[in-house]
């Protein structure tokens, strides 16, 4: 039986930030082996030119079972597991190219939206029962995150691998540069909760009782 591969991608930082604790995320379980699968962390570039060849790339090589995309939002005081990736970019600031695309497609030949199929609600259920502040989100906002979560649905697309989005708050150094200061989670803390959140994405099954409500805040 082939190994069973995990992409798990993170973002370079952006918005003058020195650090990003996607990728701090990600990197910290690069070759970790979680359910039988092995996790391969790629970092992607904060640009909507590179993000997507990037994380096309790392989909060519690992033909991952599971992915599990992850970005920071800023603002945000828990893990928060996205439902919906939109077919729209809408950029506040510059990406770290310099570009600002405003009001345009991710893809003009695609469907306005997709839907994660991760067990978003399990693995909610499951970061809260193990003490981990988790949510579920309605928007991954209109910037490279949410570009990265709709390339990554649509290429996925009735192929049978598992994939979604995960954002994380920033890290407490981050808060502590903040003016006025942000929330913030440490990131010991953030490893453990996506650590369990790629073990439940990988038992598969949607945990159908209720842990609370399920919109989400919004994203930068």
């Amino acid at each position: 039986m082939a190994a069973m591969n995990i992409l798990l991608t993170g973002f370079e930082p952006f918005g003058g930030d020195a650090i990003n604790p996607s990728w701090e995320v990600a990197r910290s379980l690069q070759g970790q082996v979680i359910g039988g699968a092995t996790v391969h962390a790629r970092c992607l570039p904060t640009s909507f030119g590179g993000a997507p060849a990037a994380l096309e790339a790392a989909l060519a090589i690992f033909k991952p079972e599971l992915v599990i995309a992850l970005g920071q939002a800023s603002g945000r005081t828990e893990i928060s597991i996205e439902r919906v990736a939109v077919n729209l970019i809408d950029a506040r600031i510059p990406d770290n190219a310099g570009e600002r695309p405003q009001d345009v497609p991710v893809r003009a030949d695609a469907p306005l939206a997709y839907f994660s199929t991760l067990p978003v609600k399990a693995i909610r259920n499951g970061l809260r029962a193990a003490g981990h502040p988790a949510g579920l989100s309605l928007t991954a906002g209109a910037f490279v995150c949410n570009q990265v979560f709709f390339e990554l649905q649509h290429r996925l697309a009735g192929c049978g691998a598992r994939s979604g989005f995960i954002h994380v708050p920033a890290l407490p150094e981050q808060a502590a540069r903040a003016q006025p200061s942000v929330a913030s989670m440490g990131l010991a803390a953030q490893i453990d909760a996506i650590r369990l959140a790629i073990a439940i994405a990988l038992d598969g099954d949607e945990m159908l009782a209720s842990a609370g409500p399920d919109e989400g805040a919004p994203t930068s």
